[in-house]
């Protein structure tokens, strides 16, 4: 019989068995081979059910007990039974917050491994970045990863969607949706740095962003395991959490709970929950952060100039910045004249429809802009073809699907069509209100000695008669019967 030895490692967690008799596996089905095969257990097979694991040989049987599917291996060294947790080292997206404070002593309590701790500044905001290192390792991380992706975020993934014209639902500007992938895309980098097997998000299982997180690892990395603990714990809300941080002596954050549920970035903040659950409900005045109430705005209009460069945005008033310092700059100008405010019912990913409220202020500005210097530079049909496919992106990017082929093929047919979109556009801010006041493109299309109601040699409007007579013979012919 094979013997096995489990040798452990208290402070790491780890367990390494060591097979005395190099006896070939035998499995009784595929499963089993892929779960040996996974844990890199070298021994007899093993039979299992998703409770129980015995032993499938005259031998001694071993029994144990999962606390769920989480794939942990059975092994025996004489009469002794050992449970091995599957995971070595999880990178965690973490924010500080009480869910993902709990997270933490819950992975290394279920997987028995390490954690790294995970945040990605997207532009939430300074205070959301202090302190959390020591909140980290307090909660029981070896290591907190910090990366700065505002400028990557604005450059790769908000700008091709404002190229494409891309809006959900005809309102949505999709400020969660384009930060998710980029989050993702940095923690499959950091679990390669870092050596990890596992990645880990808070998401609930109701939501889009566990959708958005997980085919963003699946995309990247396939072979990485994926542990969300909504979909697994027994912790149903905010008070069992707090009892779970106090059991595991979890220091749970001071922060005062909002009434609301809100994700911010440099491109938007969102509120869900409370009184905006009833669609018939006008939102609080008191709920909005990064513009004012528009009747609270300036009295006198402020105009600002947009400078464009193959559909994408260089400089404000001739001056140039970089995509994330424009971003800003624009969320500060249209925020104090109330711009850029949303409030819809949206059909989310998993089948129920949801009420957000969203502020876009600089996003807003930039859609005007590009979308009318599009009004020049592009032909009726590009324009036709253009805004078709960029109902596809839209649902393309909210559903998660950042990089699926589609969506780059798209990406790549946006770029090319946005080649002459160069140019300028003025738009007035005032009160909540964008309105568009001049454009010019050194491509336009439009031509005032032809749009001129004066005669010219391009255009005879002699010709007009016959085109008329052909365009409606279909109507002709139909009037005849």
């Amino acid at each position: 019989m094979a013997q096995l030895q489990a040798i452990t490692s208290l402070s790491s967690s780890k367990f390494a068995f060591v097979r005395s008799n190099p006896e070939p596996l035998r499995f009784s089905n595929a499963s089993q081979e892929v779960g040996s095969r996974r844990s890199e257990l070298h021994g007899q097979a093993i039979s299992h059910s998703n409770w129980n694991l015995t032993k499938s040989s005259p031998c001694k049987a071993i029994k144990a007990v999962l606390k769920s599917e989480k794939e942990q291996i059975v092994s025996s060294s004489g009469n002794e039974g050992v449970i091995s947790k599957k995971l070595n080292k999880v990178v965690l997206a973490y924010s500080g917050g009480l869910d993902t404070s709990v997270i933490v002593p819950w992975l290394r309590e279920n997987y028995g491994c390490e954690v790294v701790c995970f945040t990605a500044d997207v532009g939430q905001g300074i205070k959301e970045l202090e302190g959390l290192e020591a909140k980290a390792k307090a909660s029981g991380a070896c290591q907190l990863v910090v990366k700065d992706l505002q400028e990557e975020f604005v450059k790769d993934y908000i700008f091709p969607c404002l190229r494409a014209g891309a809006i959900y639902e005809r309102k949505y500007l999709l400020g969660t949706s384009m930060a998710r992938p980029v989050i993702a895309k940095a923690m499959v980098d950091v679990a390669r740095e870092v050596g990890a097997d596992a990645v880990s998000h808070g998401c609930t299982g109701k939501g889009n962003d566990q959708v958005r997180f997980e085919l963003t690892f699946f995309a990247l990395n396939p072979h990485l395991h994926v542990v969300a603990p909504w979909r697994e714990w027994d912790i149903q809300g905010r008070e069992d959490a707090i009892e779970y941080a106090k059991k595991h002596n979890v220091p749970v954050p001071v922060t005062k709970k909002s009434i609301y549920s809100r994700d911010r970035n440099l491109w938007h903040l969102s509120h869900e929950g409370d009184i905006l659950e009833d669609p018939a409900n006008e939102p609080k005045k008191d709920m909005y952060m990064m513009s004012v109430e528009p009747e609270d705005a300036p009295d006198k209009p402020e105009y600002v100039e947009i400078g464009i460069v193959n559909g994408l945005p260089v400089s404000i008033n001739g001056k140039e910045f970089s995509p994330a310092s424009l971003l800003s700059t624009l969320n500060e100008i249209g925020g104090r004249h109330g711009v850029g405010r949303v409030d819809m019912v949206e059909n989310r990913l998993v089948g129920m429809k949801s009420r957000g409220v969203y502020e876009t202020p600089g996003g807003t500005i930039l859609f005007a802009a590009v979308r009318e210097l599009e009004s020049l530079t592009l032909d009726r049909e590009t324009i036709q073809v253009k805004d078709s496919l960029a109902l596809k992106y839209a649902e393309l990017v909210y559903a998660g699907r950042w990089f699926d082929p589609l969506r780059e093929s798209m990406d790549a047919f946006m770029e090319k069509i946005t080649e002459t979109t160069t140019g300028s556009v003025v738009l007035k801010l005032y009160k909540g209100s964008v309105t568009v006041t001049g454009r010019k493109s050194p491509y336009s299309l439009y031509r005032q000695d032809i749009s001129s109601f004066e005669s010219g040699s391009i255009y005879d409007q002699a010709d007009a008669a016959g085109f008329i007579r052909l365009y409606g013979l279909p109507t002709r012919v139909r009037a005849m019967l």
